[in-house]
C-alpha cells in the first residue's frame, strides 16, 4: 500500500510539473553573485548588528492599507503617532520625537522638511508600499549613522529580487471606505548579472475621515509618487547603485493646523557604492552622497482666519549630505568600522500676509506684510566616528563606539527684530558622544543584551531661529534661541529576549523586553516668556510668547515587553505592552508628547496560503501630562481590529480589514487639536471611526 502512494504521489507530482512546463516559460533562478550594498542595519549577524534592535516588515499582512508611511509605525511595540491630519503624521518612540530620533532611508539617505509646522516630514516623502522594512536601534547605541539621540529608525526600501534574472513587476490597489479612499501601486523591475533597475508609481486619493461620532474631519490629501533605482556591478565585490525619487502632495487638509497645504513637491536623490573583500586587514569600503530638496506652499484659503487675514507661506529645504566607511579588522576578534559623514540643512522662504481687518476694524485698504519665515539660515553636521566590536566568546561581543559631532549654524537673513535681541554669528558647537554594550547569545533559546550610550542633539532650526511663529501644540507664538545647548541623552537599558519549545499542542513560547533609564542634561522646551508679547494679532490671546530655553533637570524610564505563544503549528496568541514614564522636574510636570501606557493582544494564525489575526488594543487615560506644552489629560479606549488575507494563487494576493469594529470615538494623546476650523473646538483632533479596507496585489 504505501509503495502504491509513493508511485501514486511521484506520478501527480511528475503530471503536475509536466503541466506547468508546459503552461508557463521557464524562469532562470541562476542567483545572482551581488555585493550587499550598507542600506540595512540589522543583517542578522551577530557579530556586526547593533544590540537592542527591532526589525518589523510583512505589511501586506499586518497593515493592509497604510495611509503613509508613518502608519507602518501603529502596529511596532514602543512606537506612537503624532498626527494633526492623514497626511502630516510623526513617528514617536518611547517620548522622543521629530528630531531626538534618527530617521532615515536606506541606512543614511535624508530628506528634512520644509514647513515649521511640520506639514511634510520626512514619512510624507516616500509611500509605504515602497518600504521592505524598518530597523528600529533602540536607544543611542551606535555611532555609525549619524548624530543620534533617542534612536534610529532606518526605512529599508525594496531591493532587487536577484533570484531571478528578467523582468518582474507588481501592481495593487486598495481601497478605504471610511473616506472613500483609493492606493494604486505599479513596480518593474529588471536583473541583468551586471546591472538591475526597479522602478515604480503610486497614487492616493484620500477623503476625508468620519470619527466614531459620524463627524467628518477636514483630512483629505492626494499625493503622486515615482522613483527608479540603478544599480551596475563592476565586479563581483564592487556595485553602485543610484536611487531617484519625486513625490507631489497636492490640496492637503491639515485638521490640527493653522493653513493647509497647496503643494508639497519633494526630490531625493542617492547614491551607493561597495567594494567588498579588499584585504586582510581591510575587509570593505562604503561610500554614500544624498541630496534631497522640498518645494512647500501653504495657505489660509479655506480657513475662517481669512476673512480677516489673507495668508500665503512658500518655504523650500535642501538637504545635503554623505557618508565614508571603512571596515577592518586589526586583530582576529576585533571588527572595527571608522568613518566620517556629514549633513548640511538649508531653508528659506517668507508668508504673505494680507491684513483685512486691525484691532477689530475692518481696514478701507487691506495691508499687504511679508515675513521671515526661517531667515534663511542653515546648520552643517561634520561627525567623525570609530565603532569596534569584540569577539569575547563565540556567544558574546562587546561594543564600544565614539563620536565627535562639529555643528556649525548661522543665519544669513535675520527680521530686523530678531537680530535686535540676539547678538547673531556663526555658532560652533563640538559635540562627543559614545556607546558601550555588551550582546551574550548564552544559549539557542536565549539572549542577554545590555547597553549605555551618550546621544548628543543640537537644536534643531525651529528651536534656535524660528520667530514668532505658531508651531506648537497650543496657540502660542514661539520664538527661537540660537544659544541653545546641545541636549544630551544618558540611556541605560538591558534586554532579555528568548524561545522556549513546549509540548501537547503548543510548539514554542516566544517572549521581547527591554527595561531603559534615561537622564537627560540641557533638554529643550518651550518656556513662555512674561517680558515678551506677541508680534503677531497682538489682540489675541495668549498674549505672551514662549522661547524655547534648556532645562536642567529631566529624565524619563520604561519598557516593552512581548510574549507568544505559538501552538498547533499555525496558530498564535501573542501580547505586548510598553510603558515610559517622563519628568520635567524644572517645571513638576511630564515632558511633552509622553504617550500613554498601551496594551495590544492578538490572535491569529498564518499558513503559507491564507492567515487572519484579531488585535484588541487598550490604551490607558493619560494624566501624566506637560500642561506648560498645552497638553489637557485624555481618557483611555478601547478597539478592535479584524485582518485577513488570502493568496488565491501565488501571485496574487487578497487583503480585508474591519478597522475599529465598534467604531469607538477616541482620540489620541499624541494629536494635536483642530486649529483655525470653522466647526471645531481646540480639542485633540478624532481619530477614524469604523473603517471597511481591501487590498489587492499581483505579482509576476
Amino acid at each position: 500500500m504505501k509503495i502504491f502512494y509513493s508511485v501514486f504521489l511521484c506520478t501527480l507530482i511528475t503530471a503536475m510539473s509536466y503541466g506547468q512546463e508546459q503552461n508557463e516559460t521557464k524562469i532562470d533562478t541562476t542567483k545572482q553573485k551581488n555585493t550587499n550594498l550598507d542600506e540595512v542595519i540589522v543583517t542578522g549577524n551577530i557579530k556586526k548588528d547593533p544590540v537592542l534592535t527591532v526589525v518589523s516588515n510583512k505589511y501586506d499582512k499586518k497593515i493592509v492599507q497604510p495611509k503613509n508611511v508613518a502608519d507602518l509605525f501603529n502596529d511596532i511595540n514602543g512606537f506612537s503617532v503624532i498626527k494633526r491630519g492623514n497626511y502630516a503624521i510623526d513617528p514617536a518612540f518611547r517620548a522622543s520625537q521629530y528630531e531626538q530620533l534618527n530617521i532615515q532611508y536606506d541606512g543614511g539617505t535624508k530628506a528634512m522638511h520644509a514647513c515649521p509646522n511640520r506639514m511634510d516630514p520626512i514619512t510624507t516623502h516616500i509611500i509605504p508600499e515602497e518600504i521592505a522594512k524598518i530597523e528600529i536601534i533602540k536607544g543611542p547605541y551606535t555611532v555609525r549613522y549619524g548624530a543620534t539621540f533617542g534612536g534610529i529608525v532606518n526605512l529599508v526600501t525594496q531591493k532587487p529580487d536577484y533570484e531571478d534574472y528578467g523582468l518582474h513587476g507588481k501592481v495593487s490597489a486598495g481601497y478605504e471606505s471610511n473616506g472613500n479612499s483609493i492606493v494604486n501601486l505599479a513596480q518593474l523591475q529588471y536583473i541583468q548579472e551586471k546591472y538591475d533597475i526597479v522602478a515604480n508609481a503610486g497614487y492616493r486619493d484620500f477623503g476625508n475621515y468620519e470619527d466614531g461620532n459620524g463627524t467628518e474631519i477636514p483630512s483629505s490629501f492626494r499625493s503622486t509618487d515615482y522613483g527608479v533605482k540603478l544599480g551596475y556591478n563592476f565586479t563581483d565585490d564592487q556595485r553602485l547603485q543610484a536611487h531617484w525619487r519625486q513625490s507631489y502632495g497636492r490640496d492637503v487638509l491639515h485638521a490640527a493646523l493653522p493653513m493647509d497645504t497647496e503643494y508639497d513637491n519633494s526630490s531625493i536623490l542617492s547614491l551607493d557604492y561597495k567594494l567588498d573583500n579588499i584585504g586582510k586587514v581591510a575587509k570593505s569600503l562604503t561610500a554614500k552622497a544624498y541630496y534631497s530638496y522640498v518645494d512647500h506652499l501653504m495657505t489660509n484659503f479655506s480657513r475662517p482666519s481669512f476673512m480677516m487675514m489673507e495668508a500665503a507661506s512658500g518655504v523650500d529645504a535642501t538637504t545635503i549630505g554623505g557618508k565614508l566607511e571603512l571596515n577592518w579588522n586589526p586583530l582576529e576578534k576585533l571588527n572595527v568600522f571608522s568613518g566620517f559623514d556629514a549633513m548640511y540643512v538649508a531653508r528659506e522662504g517668507e508668508r504673505t500676509r494680507i491684513v483685512k481687518v486691525m484691532n477689530g476694524n475692518m481696514l478701507p485698504m487691506p495691508m499687504a506684510f511679508n515675513d521671515k519665515v526661517w531667515q534663511d539660515s542653515y546648520i552643517t553636521d561634520f561627525g567623525l566616528f570609530t565603532e569596534a566590536k569584540y569577539n569575547i566568546s563565540p556567544k558574546t561581543i562587546f561594543t564600544a563606539g565614539i563620536r565627535y559631532d562639529n555643528v556649525t549654524s548661522d543665519i544669513k537673513d535675520p527680521a530686523t527684530d530678531f537680530a535686535a535681541r540676539y547678538n547673531l554669528e556663526k555658532r560652533t558647537e563640538h559635540n562627543v558622544s559614545g556607546t558601550v554594550s555588551i550582546k551574550n547569545k548564552v544559549s539557542d533559546y536565549f539572549t542577554l543584551e545590555a547597553a549605555y550610550g551618550r546621544g548628543i542633539r543640537s537644536a534643531n532650526m525651529i528651536e534656535r531661529f524660528i520667530n514668532h511663529f505658531t508651531v506648537g501644540q497650543d496657540p502660542y507664538e514661539y520664538l527661537g534661541n540660537p544659544n541653545l545647548k546641545a541636549e544630551v541623552n544618558n540611556q541605560f537599558e538591558i534586554g532579555f529576549k528568548g524561545k522556549q519549545p513546549l509540548k501537547n499542542g503548543f510548539n514554542s513560547f516566544r517572549y521581547v523586553t527591554s527595561f531603559y533609564y534615561s537622564f537627560y542634561e540641557n533638554y529643550i522646551v518651550g518656556v513662555v516668556d512674561p517680558t515678551i508679547t506677541r508680534k503677531f494679532n497682538p489682540m489675541l490671546e495668549p498674549r505672551n510668547v514662549k522661547v524655547f530655553q534648556n532645562i536642567e533637570q529631566s529624565y524619563k524610564t520604561g519598557f516593552e515587553a512581548m510574549a507568544q505563544v505559538d501552538f498547533l503549528n499555525d496558530y498564535y496568541f501573542k501580547t505586548e505592552f510598553a510603558y515610559v514614564y517622563a519628568k520635567n522636574k524644572d517645571l513638576a510636570e511630564s515632558l511633552p508628547l509622553t504617550p500613554p501606557f498601551n496594551t495590544k493582544l492578538s490572535l491569529g494564525f498564518e499558513k503559507e496560503n491564507y492567515w487572519a489575526n484579531v488585535q484588541y488594543n487598550v490604551v490607558s487615560k493619560q494624566e501624566n501630562i506637560s500642561r506648560s506644552f498645552g497638553e489637557t489629560e485624555t481618557d483611555g479606549y478601547q478597539t478592535l481590529d479584524l485582518r485577513l488575507g488570502i493568496k488565491p494563487i501565488k501571485s496574487i494576493t487578497l487583503g480585508l480589514a474591519i478597522i475599529n469594529v465598534f467604531d469607538e470615538a477616541y482620540n489620541s494623546h499624541l494629536s494635536f487639536s483642530y486649529t483655525n476650523q470653522a466647526d471645531f473646538r481646540r480639542t485633540p483632533i478624532t481619530e477614524p471611526g469604523r473603517n471597511f479596507s481591501a487590498f489587492l496585489q499581483y505579482k509576476f
